[in-house]
């Protein structure tokens, strides 16, 4: 059977997450719906997979599955259909590829890319309500920088860690922390860009939340450090909401969506 990669975009506010789920609404499920228009496996209960498990209320911008479908079908095609069946859902196939057997959205995955929104003024956000996690006073983005360096390589990560993660071990390679500061009206945006080959649940949500007390002025930057040293998920600073969590990227060997990877 011919396999898909399928290059996703999605708004997670009116979804229980990405994994179907069968007495609430799942991104997985709206996909898996639109394809069993087209595929007969699908109307029979077949299964996409997908790069990461997005939790309730958290977007992605780069989220990648695949499928494996009955008949071949022309890539630009098969995003078009698809996009028609979604509808009215806030999910989006930004692209289709035809890939290799051996191909698997998760497991030929490298690295995943996840971005935070922070916004911090005193008026409420509106055009971004439900996308952006809002607090009321400006964050100190050199020391939430300083903070962080504290986190980036090979860590046991387990104070970072949601005591639900079903991840055999705690300790991961973290590649980059990087924090960007964006003038809003009355206000700013800090956008913390998280990457590495795989994340603990609730893992950047954990370090978002433990630095924007940094930022705020509650913790010390060199608190980071020894929050980590701890290993203890009581050490862990507040767990930010899902709202300003986006998955961003999936990288892999080859590109799947890159004209003439194949």
């Amino acid at each position: 059977m011919p396999r898909y990669a399928l290059l996703i975009e999605y708004d997670g506010t009116p979804f229980a997450g990405w994994q179907a789920q069968a007495d609430q609404p799942s991104v997985q499920g709206a996909i898996e719906a639109a394809l069993a228009r087209l595929d007969p496996g699908y109307a029979q209960g077949a299964r996409i997979a997908a790069a990461g498990r997005t939790d309730a209320g958290v977007h992605a911008t780069g989220q990648v599955a695949h499928a494996e479908l009955a008949k071949e079908w022309d890539p630009f095609r098969l995003s078009e259909a698809l996009n028609w069946h979604l509808k009215p859902a806030p999910v989006a196939i930004l692209a289709a590829a035809r890939v290799a057997d051996d191909f698997h959205a998760r497991f030929s995955a490298v690295e995943r890319r996840y971005l935070f929104r922070l916004v911090a003024r005193r008026a409420p956000v509106t055009h971004d309500r439900g996308r952006v996690w809002q607090v009321l006073n400006p964050l100190d983005i050199g020391a939430m920088r300083e903070g962080a360096a504290h986190l980036i390589g090979l860590h046991d990560f387990t104070t970072f860690r949601s005591t639900m993660c079903q991840s055999n071990s705690p300790v991961k390679t973290l590649d980059e922390i990087r924090i960007d500061q964006v003038a809003i009206p009355k206000g700013h945006e800090y956008r913390f860009h998280l990457r590495a080959r795989s994340f603990l649940h609730n893992q950047v949500r954990s370090i978002v939340g433990t630095l924007e007390r940094v930022g705020a002025g509650s913790w010390a930057p060199d608190r980071i450090a020894d929050a980590l040293e701890a290993r203890d998920r009581a050490a862990c600073g507040p767990v930010c909401p899902p709202q300003g969590l986006y998955l961003s990227g999936v990288g892999y060997p080859i590109d799947p969506f890159e004209a003439g990877s194949a």
